[in-house]
């Protein structure tokens, strides 16, 4: 039997970001395989509101990610407000509160740039909407390392300066609507489960 072919996936979106997650995160199956790692731009002095009522949506147990916590299966882990979110080699999550990336923090690039060293070609990225350029560097650092890169297209995105800015700086594999997003992923992770490497039903 091959490895599975995708390990994770990192999610970055800023403004419009609360509509974009209620979209996606309860369309995901319980049985849905891979980790997933979220930066949402948020105000240092928010709570864990987000995390909490996401949580209440779907099947999914979404949280606040913590130092050291291993990525599991069937999680969603939301960057706490104040800390860059990063993945390390040992496949946990670090916090810091380094400075500010493209003025953010959490950035979408630390996260990105931090997942794609450790998973390689086994990761998924995804831009939604936001209104800045974070995360177009992050997801180009993914496709270099042959992971899949997953942009909303900006006419149905609330914000579309951030999805327009990774389309800008990379050829992404997928653009969709949110409600094209959650089928991709899972049948992307039912691709990971097998370890087919067949696309030809994934592309268009």
């Amino acid at each position: 039997m091959q490895p599975p072919k995708y390990k994770a996936v990192v999610m970055g979106l800023s403004a419009g970001g609360l509509q974009a997650l209620k979209a996606v995160i309860p369309a995901l199956p319980s049985s849905f395989p891979l980790p997933l790692a979220i930066t949402q731009h948020n105000a240092e002095s928010s709570d864990s509101f987000l995390a909490d009522y996401l949580n209440q949506l779907g099947p999914l147990i979404v949280k606040e990610a913590e130092d050291k916590e291993p990525l599991l299966s069937g999680h969603a882990y939301l960057a706490p407000p104040g800390y860059h979110l990063l993945i390390e080699d040992d496949e946990t999550f670090s916090l810091s509160v380094d400075p500010r990336v493209n003025y953010c923090c959490p950035s979408i690039d630390v996260l990105f740039e931090s997942a794609a060293d450790v998973f390689g070609s086994s990761l998924i990225g995804i831009v939604l909407t936001g209104a800045n350029g974070d995360g177009s560097s992050g997801l180009k650092a993914i496709k270099a390392r042959g992971g899949i890169a997953i942009v909303q297209n900006p006419e149905t995105a609330e914000a579309r300066y951030m999805p327009e800015a990774a389309l800008a700086a990379t050829d992404v594999d997928h653009v969709v609507t949110l409600e094209e997003l959650a089928p991709l992923l899972t049948l992307l992770s039912e691709e990971a489960m097998t370890g087919d490497d067949d696309e030809s039903s994934l592309h268009g």
